[in-house]
C-alpha cells in the first residue's frame, strides 16, 4: 500500500481537487483507492456526495473505539472509498496531543488496511501542527500543489527544510503548479524555471481553468464528468508523475487484479448530478 498525502501549509492551492481527480485516475486503473477526508471542511466529502459525519467523531478514530475500516463509505465510483470527514477533526491536534507517539499515530491507524487498499490518499487541511506532522511521518509521496508566486517557492523551501530533519522515515515530495495561469508573466516564469532548477517539482502544472470550479456543482472528479479535457489530461499527467514518483507497481500485478475493472476509461456516474442518488443517503 503506497500513501500519497496532499499537503500545503497555505489554503486555497488546489490540494482537495489534485486528491479527488487522482484518487479517481488510480481508481479507474485498476487500483483499490482509500482518500480519507482530514480537512474538518469536507470538501472532499461534499464533492463525493457523502455525508460528513463519523460516528464517534475523530476521538473515536484516534482512540481506536472505531476503527477506520468500520467509518469508510463507499463512493459512486468502482474501487474508489471515500473516509469522510467530521467537523470534530478540528480537534484532532489536541488527541494526539494526549495520544501516545502522536507523530506516528497515522502510521498505526492506516496499517491494518494494507491488505484492503492499493493506494491512500489523504487530503489535508492547511496547518503546521501535530496532525500534519502525523501525516508527513506516515506519507510516501507528498503531494504538494504550488501557485506560482515567490511566496510560495518559500514555502516549499520551509516545507523541505522541516521534512529533512525528521529522524527514520521521510516522505519523498512531488510539487506540482496549480491554478496556473499562463497570461501572468511571473506564472509562465517560476512555472519554466523552477523544475529546471529542482528534482522535487513536476513537469506537469494544472491550469486554471473554470472546468475544474465546476467540480463543486457537478459534485465529481472533473477526469469523471469531462474525460478528455485539458484539465483532465493534467491530472492524467500528474498521476503520472505521482505513480511513478512513488514507485507504485501497475495495477496489473496486484494479485487478484480483475482486468475488467480498469476497461471503462472516463466512467461516469450513472445519473447527472441533479437526478442521481447522494451517496450520503446510501451510506
Amino acid at each position: 500500500m503506497k500513501i500519497f498525502a496532499t499537503y500545503n501549509i497555505k489554503g486555497g492551492v488546489g490540494k482537495t481537487a489534485t486528491a479527488v481527480n487522482l484518487g479517481y485516475l488510480a481508481a479507474r486503473e485498476g487500483y483499490r483507492v482509500l482518500l480519507w477526508d482530514l480537512d474538518p471542511q469536507a470538501a472532499a466529502t461534499f464533492l463525493f456526495r457523502v455525508r460528513p459525519r463519523v460516528k464517534g467523531g475523530g476521538k473515536a478514530l484516534i482512540q481506536g473505539t472505531r476503527s477506520l475500516d468500520g467509518a469508510i463509505k463507499g463512493t459512486d465510483f468502482e474501487d474508489l472509498d471515500l473516509l469522510p470527514a467530521d467537523f470534530t477533526y478540528r480537534n484532532l491536534d489536541l488527541l494526539l496531543d494526549a495520544a501516545r507517539k502522536p507523530a506516528r499515530k497515522f502510521s498505526r491507524l492506516l496499517g491494518p488496511l494494507r491488505s484492503e487498499y492499493d493506494v491512500v490518499f489523504l487530503d489535508c487541511p492547511p496547518s503546521i501542527s501535530l496532525l500534519s506532522e502525523s501525516v508527513l511521518h506516515a506519507a510516501d509521496t507528498l503531494l504538494v500543489p504550488l501557485i506560482p508566486t515567490t511566496l510560495s517557492v518559500r514555502t516549499l523551501d520551509q516545507l523541505t527544510e522541516f521534512i529533512g530533519g525528521f529522524d527514520g522515515h521521510r516522505p519523498d515530495i512531488l510539487a506540482f503548479f496549480s491554478m496556473i495561469d499562463r497570461r501572468k508573466s511571473l506564472h509562465k516564469e517560476i512555472a519554466r524555471q523552477l523544475p529546471e532548477q529542482r528534482s522535487d517539482v513536476a513537469a506537469t502544472a494544472i491550469p486554471a481553468l473554470s472546468l475544474i470550479e465546476q467540480m463543486s456543482v457537478r459534485r465529481a472528479p472533473v477526469t469523471a464528468f469531462a474525460p478528455r479535457s485539458s484539465a483532465a489530461r493534467s491530472y492524467a499527467e500528474l498521476w503520472a508523475e505521482a505513480r511513478k514518483r512513488g514507485r507504485l507497481p501497475p495495477a496489473a500485478d496486484r494479485p487478484g487484479y480483475v482486468a475488467s475493472r480498469s476497461s471503462a476509461p472516463g466512467r461516469r456516474i450513472a445519473a447527472s448530478p441533479a437526478a442521481s442518488t447522494p451517496a450520503s443517503s446510501r451510506h
